[in-house]
């Protein structure tokens, strides 16, 4: 956000969504408010920074930065995130298979009926359509079930001592002591992911400071609680401001004349829709797409997989999490709540030559042969590796973990 989530934090929604809804894992598998075993170790150095960042801060009051650090602690799981972050490099089907996948979908249309009213409320005060907000609130927390426990405190502080951004994660800790200043929120309901991330849509602190709102009116803009109402508010605001216009959709599948120049494609490549149409681009019913502005054509797997014709929204999320993927997911996330139809461009095969119906197979056929796999979405994560090299050990086969042709067909 600003230079918050886009630039620092880019690509973390991506590692959330993986970790929490993890491929190839059940993915449902989380409970809501689970706790996260983070156990604060003793660490002098730590302490000692501790001591010398509240002599330098004069801008929080004794009182909070006491209630602020009565219970922190260095936290070295905290570390080992930072450290240890998997660069996840999923395909756009496999991206979406986890975004969009059905019990997400299913999820989201219940949440958008349940809090249909308060969306619709803040649409009008924003801008933002309702179902756009919802599927942010999916991709970032699972509406709601996945928000994080981790103090938000000791985390930052954490990386701010010893962590790869110290210098970024200092201004994160300001920004939360400013937050508890505030009376937003106190020490002890500031909680959220291992790198600070908090509530409902994932504000760090500093996107917190610029864009989240009050909008139950009761002199706080609490995105900690249960109601989600503030943190629905926040992302409307935020993405109000980062560009959004209402009406104009993020993008829209397309399907490519043949021989198109796969130069042309790019969010820094920008035609009317009109001639876009007069090269041969149409929308997947054959019609040409209405005249949304300025667009782009994106091809994520490139000519023979799906493309989209993308608008101005599209920017506005960037401003949100910068990765295409992530874009993309939430903008098919929110056209699915409407009950818009899935992608329909064909994705081409994976590096092993199969696609998302034979890794699906794969993973039915591993599971009924006692090889739980965990569920099958058709994205190869931890537990389908795992799955699968118990499966070859126990047929003498070399073990691998890899999916493949040749595994599926000795599976049948």
């Amino acid at each position: 956000m600003q230079v918050t989530k886009r630039t620092t934090l880019a690509g973390l929604g991506a590692l959330m969504l993986s970790a929490c809804v993890g491929g190839g894992g059940r993915s449902g598998a989380v409970a809501a408010r689970s706790v996260t075993q983070f156990r604060a170790t003793p660490n002098a150095g730590f302490d000692a920074w501790v001591a010398g960042f509240r002599a330098r801060t004069t801008s929080i009051s004794p009182a909070v930065m006491d209630a602020a650090f009565r219970n922190v602690g260095f936290l070295p799981e905290v570390i080992e995130r930072d450290r240890n972050q998997t660069e996840f490099k999923r395909s756009l089907q496999d991206y979406l298979a986890i975004a969009a996948s059905d019990e997400r979908v299913s999820k989201g249309r219940a949440a958008y009926a349940r809090h249909r009213s308060t969306l619709d409320a803040i649409e009008r005060r924003y801008g933002v359509e309702g179902h756009v907000v919802t599927a942010v609130w999916g991709l970032e927390s699972f509406f709601g079930e996945r928000r994080g426990d981790i103090p938000v405190i000791s985390a930052v502080a954490t990386l701010a001592y010893e962590g790869r951004r110290g210098a970024f994660f200092e201004k994160q800790l300001v920004a939360a002591l400013k937050i508890l200043q505030n009376g937003d929120v106190t020490a002890d309901r500031m909680t959220g992911s291992w790198a600070g991330a908090m509530g409902h849509t994932q504000f760090i602190p500093t996107s917190y400071q610029l864009f989240a709102v009050d909008f139950t009116g009761d002199g706080k803009r609490d995105i900690w609680s249960d109601d989600p109402s503030d943190s629905l508010a926040s992302t409307a605001a935020y993405l109000a401001k980062s560009g959004w216009t209402k009406g104009q959709p993020w993008g829209v599948e397309v399907r490519l004349p043949a021989g198109f120049n796969a130069g042309l494609a790019g969010r820094k490549s920008t035609r009317s829709p009109a001639d876009w149409a007069a090269m041969g681009v149409r929308d997947m019913d054959g019609g040409v797409v209405p005249n949304h502005g300025a667009a782009s054509i994106l091809i994520p797997e490139g000519t023979g997989g799906p493309a989209f014709m993308t608008f101005r929204n599209f920017t506005a999320i960037t401003r949100y999490n910068n990765s295409e993927s992530y874009v993309i997911g939430v903008g098919h996330l929110s056209d699915r709540i409407l009950g818009r139809p899935a992608i329909r461009g064909n994705f081409p095969p994976d590096a092993n030559g199969m696609r998302i119906a034979d890794r699906q197979d794969m993973q039915r056929l591993l599971t009924a042969k006692g090889f739980d796999t965990e569920g099958t979405d058709g994205v190869i994560g931890p537990k389908t590796r795992a799955a699968i090299s118990a499966y070859q050990a126990s047929r003498g086969m070399a073990v691998t973990g890899e999916p493949s042709l040749e595994l599926l067909a000795s599976l049948r």
